[in-house]
């Protein structure tokens, strides 16, 4: 076994060595000040991430997947952020997507001893048919998850490109990986609990890598989700809302003019600007790439 009190992620937080002596508001302050270094860290590690996006994005355009690898907080903050990406941005469900140790059931409560097992993370890249068009992502908070480093590894010998999530410095020269992400957030307030600043500065880096990798496929306009889908009350009122920001129709007509697009925004507003059928509209929208801006203009 590793020996893990080198980790940074495994250190004690000289900050909150007494915590446990303090006031609730005391309590809350530290966490709230060790909080705010997860930005700065993540930070850092920009150029990195915006190299990870471009691998992303080129996966995308050739009909690849991305894949999230991660056990215990980092596999479930992989399967959230694959699960937000349809109905946020329109794509099919397996564009993106998100492998926990221990299976669906390691969601919602823990599955002590799944991430020791390397074959394992072997088997669930194999299950998903990884090959050369996919980018696997491992996350492992603390760099040295077998599960993680079985997958990572198997994933290389497929031919995908692997990139690591790890806020552990010590865990860069460990794992071979074509992208190694790691924000070093310090250690814990409490220590080796790492679903807290390591969780945190997770879900900065994948919401940035989803979203980014969207903004340059064209599923946003500006700033606003042109391709969400509209599948309750909330996303309806967005769309309509969007319809109205973009033609500068009242909400009647944007309404109308959605429904006759079967709910989609991207194809509304080309109806609306070019004076077309949707059928019209789709095909404008193919020659554009699916770039509203473009279509817009053409």
């Amino acid at each position: 076994m590793p020996d893990r009190s080198k980790l940074t992620t495994e250190k004690r937080n000289a900050r909150s060595r007494n915590i446990d002596r303090l006031s609730t508001r005391g309590v809350v302050e530290i966490i709230n000040a060790e909080d705010a270094r997860v930005a700065r860290a993540v930070g850092r590690e920009g150029r990195r991430i915006a190299a990870l996006v471009d691998a992303v994005v080129d996966s995308f355009q050739r009909g690849g997947r991305l894949i999230y690898v991660g056990a215990g907080t980092s596999g479930r903050l992989g399967v959230l952020d694959a699960a937000e990406c349809p109905p946020t941005f329109g794509v099919p469900r397996t564009m993106v997507q998100g492998i926990i140790a221990g299976g669906r059931r390691a969601l919602v409560r823990s599955v002590e001893g799944a991430e020791d097992r390397p074959a394992d993370g072997a088997a669930a890249v194999e299950k998903r048919r990884v090959g050369p068009k996919d980018v696997v992502v491992g996350i492992a908070a603390c760099g040295i998850t077998p599960f993680v480093h079985g997958a990572l590894r198997r994933a290389r010998e497929l031919g995908a490109r692997t990139a690591l999530v790890t806020c552990a410095p010590e865990a860069r020269g460990k794992i071979k990986a074509d992208f190694i992400i790691n924000p070093v957030v310090g250690p814990e307030v409490v220590t080796g609990s790492t679903r807290m600043k390591a969780g945190t500065a997770t879900k900065l880096v994948l919401n940035t890598v989803t979203t980014a990798a969207m903004i340059r496929l064209g599923k946003v306009h500006g700033n606003l989700m042109v391709d969400l889908r509209a599948t309750n009350a909330k996303l309806r009122d967005r769309a309509e809302r969007i319809v109205m920001e973009l033609t500068r129709l009242d909400r009647p007509a944007a309404k109308k003019l959605l429904a006759a697009a079967d709910g989609a925004v991207k194809p509304a507003v080309v109806m609306h600007f070019r004076k077309a059928n949707l059928a019209q509209a789709r095909g404008i929208l193919r020659r554009c790439g699916q770039s509203l801006r473009k279509a817009m203009q053409e």
